[in-house]
């Protein structure tokens, strides 16, 4: 009487798939990621005609004491929006970094953020590093 096994199983690993996902991974974080250039750097670029123009930078701080700040200039709440649209570009899209005191709510980081994506801006948090372990 011959026992021979319906299934035979193969015992080597395909890792093309594998290597898709990686590829895929890979794509998407390099397409999400921010690309930063060093500022502190002393190069001096050439100039060109056919340069594109870098998006332009707007500065929003919010004080512990909620006092709002567009580009170090004290703005009310009220006329905030009017003072963003005013600085940021009509037709290009502009970005906005937010300073804001830690001990501030995130409700008026929020209302900030808000009032610069209603205008097509890109909103960024700045934060400073925090002190490493053992130094």
């Amino acid at each position: 009487m011959g026992l021979k096994p319906e299934n035979k199983i193969d015992p080597t690993f395909n890792m093309s798939s594998m290597t898709d996902m990686i590829f895929l991974l890979l794509v998407f974080f390099m397409l999400t990621s921010n690309f930063v250039t060093p500022s502190g750097l002393p190069i001096a670029v050439p100039s060109s005609k056919a340069a594109k123009k870098v998006m332009p930078k707007v500065y929003v701080s919010i004080t512990k004491d909620l006092h709002y700040y567009v580009n170090e200039v004290e703005v009310p709440l009220s006329f905030l929006e009017d003072e963003l649209r005013a600085v940021l570009p009509a037709k290009q899209e502009g970005v906005v970094v937010l300073t804001v005191d830690k001990d501030v709510s995130v409700q008026h980081l929020v209302n900030v953020a808000g009032i610069a994506t209603g205008l097509k801006a890109k909103v960024s948090i700045a934060t400073k590093p925090t002190a490493t372990v053992g130094k």
